[in-house]
């Protein structure tokens, strides 16, 4: 029979935590090059080329053959006479307006409580008072047991939350149906800290206003992401080692 060690059962976590150090050693020799300058901003690349980038595939109605208007030489909607404004295929622009007013208020209790007794004995055997062979006297109690249990749990939320702004995104991509896929970023940066501003989703071409702007709430599969990096972040943030310590300590 093979023995094993107490100490095998630490090695994955002995790794991890030199896996976790040597990438956070890494992480602040960049920290430590970049002191007492501004973080850099993003460069402007190809957003389908971005390592993970996968082409949206949502459900598609059957194909139908096109109809026109005969004789019709405006679109409803069009700001031109001879060109619609408005995005409708891969690399054109349009203006998202983000208007997200957010307001939640919860609260909720909840009361439990239990008592439990057990009271058991023998005053009489057999119309006798005591036991038989050893004449002792019966006792009045063979078994006395009582349990009480209670919780009291109480939570409320209370959230407001208020963004808007505009951003410009790009079509990356044209659904069978005619949907839009966009992608958006902006960065500003101010001082020593970058805002980051990113938004994606679906839109419908119909939604689009003619000023080429759409709301934010007319954007399905919406993600929209805003957040910052730079000195003030970098203060908000536990250290590296305090989160590694979190992920893996049990308790």
């Amino acid at each position: 029979m093979v023995k094993r060690s107490r100490y095998s059962s630490l090695a994955p976590v002995t790794c991890l935590l030199l896996a976790g150090t040597a990438l956070g050693g890494c992480s602040a020799i960049d920290r430590l090059a970049n002191i007492g300058q501004q973080p850099a901003l993003a460069s402007i690349d190809n957003p389908t080329s971005q390592p993970g980038y996968k082409p949206v595939q949502m459900p598609m109605p059957t194909p139908q053959p096109a109809s026109y208007n005969p004789n019709s030489l405006w679109r409803n909607g069009s700001r031109a006479f001879f060109k619609d404004q408005r995005a409708r295929q891969v690399g054109d622009l349009l203006t998202v307006t983000v208007n997200i007013t957010d307001k939640a208020q919860f609260a909720n209790e909840t009361q439990r409580s239990r008592n439990n007794a057990e009271d058991s004995g023998v005053t009489n055997f057999f119309g006798k008072s005591k036991l038989p062979i050893t004449n002792s006297v019966l006792p009045t109690r063979l078994l006395t047991a009582d349990g009480t249990s209670s919780s009291d749990g109480k939570g409320s939320i209370n959230r407001q939350e208020a963004l808007q702004t505009n951003v410009a995104a790009v079509v990356t991509q044209v659904l069978p149906n005619g949907n839009l896929v966009v992608e958006g970023k902006q960065e500003i940066r101010v001082n020593y800290e970058i805002r980051e501003l990113v938004i994606a989703g679906i839109v419908r071409p119909e939604d689009i206003q003619s000023d080429n702007t759409i709301d934010s709430t007319k954007i399905a599969e919406a993600r929209i992401a805003y957040g910052g990096r730079g000195q003030i972040m970098d203060v908000q943030q536990p250290r590296y080692g305090q989160q590694l310590a979190d992920i893996i300590l049990p308790f």
